[in-house]
């Protein structure tokens, strides 16, 4: 009979886990999925035979004993769970024979489960999901309507609860992905896993990708931060609409106690949903943390484009280097020759001013000199009669000549000058004189049509519900947004641009220079 493991086995017992750390793990985790599978199939039993048949041909033993081996060890660590094979059994003699059918024991499944987990877990890269975003607003515009129909009466539960359901798996799937694919970039820029060439074939279409998800980020996250400000003070009846419909399937002693935990669990959702698309005092929204976190990510991956292809041109690398200074090491005949590649490598040469000359080097050779001893016992040195008179040992050769980079100074600070040209220009097509309808704007070229959209979305990631006035800064503090919502529906607004049409709610905007003095400004002084 197989070794069973005792019914009163811990409850910390982690022997399932044991076949992952044998030198035959392969064998136990293919033997393993192939249980999986037959339950799939609602297959529960399997014979050795069988097994060794699913096995894929990679992985299958030529020996059928193997597979009985594995299957016992298997049993034995409580992955599996044998059973007499009593089916087959057609004369005395077979019941001495050692027959088994075998199945997945709980604890063999779970350890499976979790297993499974975990590699779809290191496998998963994740995305930046655009339409996520656009599905959280079409939730939240159903939430709104379930919201005033459950202030007139006549509010559904079970409507109530499937919206709300759904924008919290779009919402969970958002953040999971977002976390996923920001530590996958990470992985990207650091070049962990990544070859050379996949990375330099796509980068284009990444950078690309980053660029147009904070777009729609800025623009859709303005949306979905504003349709929650709306819901604030709303949502509590949905919240507990959902709870107590979520509570029904409880038994009666326990509805106030499923009800109590359900309403938590909704409020700590929504409460997270919040928090991720609208700032609060002294916290930034995730939303915005992962717009900053993305657009970061765009000049990193540049400067890695850049020294892959310095290292391509033939420039210096560091670590290329040491590699080599290494390997050079490891062939040297012996220590003498190391000790040369040491000095020629990093110049740590001895004391020059106590150069010697040949006799000196021969009499320390005869008598040597522990190092240990105090100059003041030691024998002296001759030292070079150059040395005393010129205080030079070695002639020093023609210094070498010094390149000449005017002219790429000259270059540098023309093309900085044109672009500081091209940004005040921009700023000072976006300034306004007052407030005006963004309507009013007017057609935008391409770079100051993208020193607005920072703007607008720096305002519209500082609104906070209930808010209808906000102020922001730029980045670089040079420029100032005031955005002001107009009362009841208001018309859309458009800003033509080269690319296309710029669409969203009207608003009132004043764009302020900081960088300008007004000629209404006055500077007191004191005079005496």
């Amino acid at each position: 009979m197989t070794e069973e493991r005792p019914p009163h086995a811990a409850a910390d017992d982690y022997s399932p886990f044991a076949h992952l750390t044998v030198p035959n793990a392969p064998l136990y985790r293919a033997v393993m999925r192939t249980f999986l599978e037959a339950k799939e199939r609602f297959a529960v039993h399997l014979r050795p035979e069988d097994v060794q048949g699913m096995l894929p041909a990679q992985q299958r033993p030529g020996d059928a004993e193997q597979v009985g081996q594995a299957l016992d060890r298997l049993v034995r660590w409580g992955n599996l769970r044998a059973d007499p094979d009593t089916a087959r059994v057609t004369a005395v003699e077979d019941f001495y024979r050692k027959r088994f059918i075998y199945q997945l024991t709980r604890a063999g499944e779970a350890a499976e489960e979790a297993l499974r987990a975990y590699d779809d877990a290191l496998g998963r890269r994740g995305a930046l999901q655009a339409v996520a975003l656009e599905d959280i607003i079409t939730q939240l515009r159903a939430l709104l309507v379930l919201a005033s129909d459950a202030q007139e009466g006549a509010g559904d539960p079970a409507k109530v609860h499937l919206t709300l359901g759904a924008l919290t798996h779009r919402f969970t799937e958002l953040a999971d992905n977002a976390r996923a694919f920001m530590g996958s970039l990470q992985s990207t820029i650091d070049l962990h896993g990544v070859e050379v060439e996949v990375f330099l074939a796509y980068k284009d279409r990444l950078i690309e990708y980053l660029q147009r998800f904070v777009q729609d980020l800025i623009t859709l996250g303005g949306r979905i931060a504003q349709l929650i400000g709306e819901l604030e003070g709303r949502v509590e009846p949905l919240l507990r609409m959902a709870a107590a419909r979520e509570a029904g399937d409880a038994s009666p002693e326990e509805v106030d106690r499923a009800e109590k935990l359900a309403h938590e669990r909704w409020s700590g959702r929504w409460a997270g949903l919040a928090a991720w698309f609208v700032s609060g005092a002294g916290r930034e929204s995730q939303a915005r943390l992962l717009r900053g976190r993305a657009l970061g990510a765009i000049p990193q991956l540049l400067a890695v484009v850049r020294s892959l292809n310095d290292r391509r041109a033939g420039r210096s690398d560091r670590s290329a280097d040491f590699r080599t200074l290494a390997r050079w090491f490891a062939e040297a005949p012996d220590d003498a020759a190391r000790h040369q590649l040491w000095r020629t490598a990093f110049g740590l040469y001895s004391a020059r001013h106590l150069s010697v000359d040949a006799d000196t080097v021969g009499e320390r050779a005869a008598e040597p000199v522990v190092a240990a001893t105090s100059w003041a016992q030691a024998p002296p040195l001759r030292i070079s009669p150059q040395l005393r008179r010129t205080g030079s040992y070695e002639r020093r050769g023609k210094a070498r000549r010094v390149e000449d980079r005017s002219a790429a100074r000259r270059h540098l600070a023309a093309l900085a000058a044109e672009q500081s040209a091209q940004t005040a220009a921009a700023r000072a097509r976006l300034v306004t004189d007052g407030e005006i309808p963004l309507s009013r704007i007017g057609e935008l070229d391409p770079l100051a049509f993208g020193l607005f959209l920072q703007l607008l979305g720096d305002a519209l990631a500082s609104w906070r519900p209930g808010m209808t006035r906000t102020v922001a800064t730029s980045n670089d503090g040079a420029m100032e947004i005031r955005l002001t919502a107009l009362p009841g529906e208001s018309q859309q607004a458009e800003i033509r641009t080269p690319d296309g049409v710029f669409r969203g709610p009207e608003h009132l905007v004043e764009i302020v220079d900081l960088t300008v003095v007004r000629p209404d400004t006055t500077t007191e002084g004191v005079t005496g």
